[in-house]
């Protein structure tokens, strides 16, 4: 039987980490939730540092999400993964700087691929253009790909399915997902894995955050 769907809780709202990310976590660190991620902004370093190293301690695999689009920032928040002791790195579009500084620090990586704009971002690129990019950043040696499958100005539907057959690696689903019809969508794609984090903090799947998750493990459980 696949695996299902793994849900990412990103302490995150309109793509940057919120400031009590630690006292979200604390509250919520007991919830089913076992993968754990923030952006790159907007905490100080060492708070960052100090909220991961206890993430760990807990038990969670952890992530970072960086919402950079060359290569200059896109390694510069590599670095701050591998300073911060992350286990994956998300984000960033794909350049073989950043793919060898993951491979030497021991970072999986899984590169935003398309036309990325703005923060919150949007997805743009054709399908074969997308589904092409993706073979290329595996061929190289990725762990997997980071797709903002609900930021796509397209056939989302389309684009989701291209991928989910074609991709023979893990992808994440990152971005909008707000809603029961769409965590439907995610079971029937059955993705490696899904972020969900404004959605958390906006009460779409429950009261309080610790709550909300539990609602969506075990939903996509079902």
């Amino acid at each position: 039987m696949p695996k299902k769907p793994e849900l990412i809780v990103m302490l995150t709202w309109h793509d940057y980490t919120v400031e009590n990310a630690q006292q979200v976590f604390d509250e919520c660190k007991d919830s089913m939730a076992r993968c754990w991620g923030m952006k790159e902004h907007a905490l100080p370093v060492e708070q960052m540092k100090e909220l991961y190293a206890h993430m760990k301690a807990c038990g969670k695999t952890t992530f970072l999400e960086v919402v950079a689009y060359t290569e200059e920032e896109g390694l510069e928040g590599a670095r701050l993964a591998a300073e911060c002791g992350c286990d994956i790195l998300m984000g960033t579009k794909y350049a073989d700087s950043i793919n060898q500084y993951c491979r030497e620090h021991g970072l999986k990586y899984m590169p935003f691929v398309g036309e990325i704009l703005n923060r919150p971002s949007v997805l743009k690129g054709g399908i074969e253009e997308l589904v092409r990019e993706a073979k290329e950043c595996i061929a190289h040696g990725v762990y997997g790909i980071n797709l903002l499958g609900y930021r796509y100005v397209g056939d989302i539907e389309a684009l989701y399915q291209a991928f989910m057959q074609e991709i023979e690696a893990p992808v994440c689903l990152a971005g909008s997902i707000n809603s029961y019809s769409r965590l439907d969508e995610i079971k029937r794609l059955a993705p490696s894995l899904f972020t969900i984090g404004s959605a958390f903090f906006e009460h779409k799947f429950g009261e309080n955050i610790s709550e909300q998750i539990d609602n969506v493990c075990r939903y996509m459980q079902a």
